[in-house]
């Protein structure tokens, strides 16, 4: 069976990370995604190694490309530009990441291809979005998770040895602006399939990471107090954070009293649960400092596998933290088919993560794995002449 979106037809100029990680999404969904490349250097992630599927092709690259189609097009010459417009003429959606107006010179901005295609949806991804005083600077996930708030909230407290701001372990701007942007898309469609009209969607980078902020910008908003680095600790509620036992770490998430009752019980403290101190959420977060060390000293006596058997049984939220040859090798992912094996064109075989979402009745896919540098191109410059 088709994938729902089986009957869009998507333009991708985007290239790295956000944009076709959007594009990806779409074509997870059945869209036919035709990804305009560099003439022989393709998107800039073909070469972000090592490591590399093959000589020509990063790992890196095959992240974010799965399922489409790839053509050669330079369309800083008139040429190639006029071939990118026929393939708009073609397409429901448009995606690109350039610098705004960067293509405007080549005819391929919204308000030229709104000409020749009024129903065009065009999403542009910026660092910094199409207003604004940073609206003409390249943006990366690094320095918008700096700018946008979120290093100011990760890592341990300054008093604590090797202390400070840090990013985030993968580029969680760039893969959120991406969700973002196809559910802008989506709703793009959905506005165009009522009253037939196309639009643009201005995404930043920045945007998406303030938004991104949740409960931590309410919380200021609130207080007028600034949220500080609380490690893997979390401000509203304790414990709820990471440990060290015997053989390793793990979380421990106490959402309520009951849980952490439970918690004390399995710990063979059950009078912590009674001390006026810890007795309720509020308490606990305000004395955080006279229970955690009473709580660490307690997680060290055990192995990690006799905490999560215990904490489970329980009912007490809890889990490893898994390094990333764990996470696929659990019971869990497995069952759920998290790891995609693909091949390329040539029979390479290639690893992918799997779209999370499941379908009823309409599976996703069809999967096939990231093309190779025009892989595509004879075939949709053949059926351009054709119609």
């Amino acid at each position: 069976m088709a994938g729902p979106l089986s009957h869009l037809k998507i333009l991708d100029l985007s290239r790295v990370l956000a944009g076709p990680w959007s594009t990806q999404f779409l074509a997870d969904l059945g869209a036919e995604v035709v990804k305009v490349e560099r003439p022989d250097v393709g998107d800039d992630t073909r070469s972000w190694g090592p490591p590399y599927i093959q000589a020509d092709m990063a790992a890196y690259f095959t992240c974010c490309n799965r399922g489409k189609k790839s053509i050669a097009v330079d369309f800083t010459t008139p040429e190639g530009a006029e071939l990118v417009r026929r393939l708009v003429l073609e397409a429901d959606i448009l995606v690109e990441n350039f610098k705004r107006g960067g293509l405007e010179k080549y005819g391929l901005d919204y308000a030229s291809l709104k000409a020749i295609k009024p129903d065009l949806i065009y999403c542009s991804i910026t660092g910094f979005g199409q207003t604004g005083p940073y609206a003409d600077r390249a943006g990366y996930d690094l320095i918008i998770q700096a700018m946008g708030g979120l290093m100011s909230v990760t890592g341990e407290p300054d008093s604590v040895p090797g202390g400070g701001p840090i990013k985030s372990g993968v580029a969680v701007a760039d893969l959120f602006t991406g969700m973002y942007a196809v559910s802008g898309m989506l709703a793009a469609v959905v506005h165009r399939d009522r009253t037939g009209e196309g639009q643009q969607i201005d995404v930043a980078l920045l945007d998406v990471q303030v938004a991104m902020l949740g409960n931590l910008a309410t919380n200021y908003f609130a207080t007028g107090n600034v949220p500080r680095r609380w490690g893997n600790a979390h401000p509203n509620l304790c414990p709820y954070q990471s440990f060290a036992v015997a053989d390793g770490h793990l979380i421990v998430g106490c959402g309520n009293d009951g849980q952490f009752q439970r918690l004390c019980e399995v710990a063979g403290r059950p009078d912590l649960a009674l001390d006026p101190r810890f007795a309720g959420t509020r308490q606990r977060v305000e004395n955080r400092p006279e229970l955690i060390p009473i709580l660490e000293a307690i997680m060290r006596t055990q192995d990690r596998a006799w905490w999560i058997g215990r904490l489970e049984a329980a009912g007490v939220p809890c889990g490893p933290i898994n390094a990333i040859d764990e996470v696929f090798a659990d019971p869990q992912v497995i069952a759920r088919e998290l790891r995609r094996d693909l091949t390329l064109a040539d029979g390479t075989p290639v690893a992918t993560v799997a779209n999370p979402l499941r379908f009823s009745a309409t599976p996703l896919g069809p999967w096939q794995g990231p093309p190779m540098l025009d892989q595509h191109g004879d075939e949709i410059r053949a059926g351009l002449e054709v119609g």
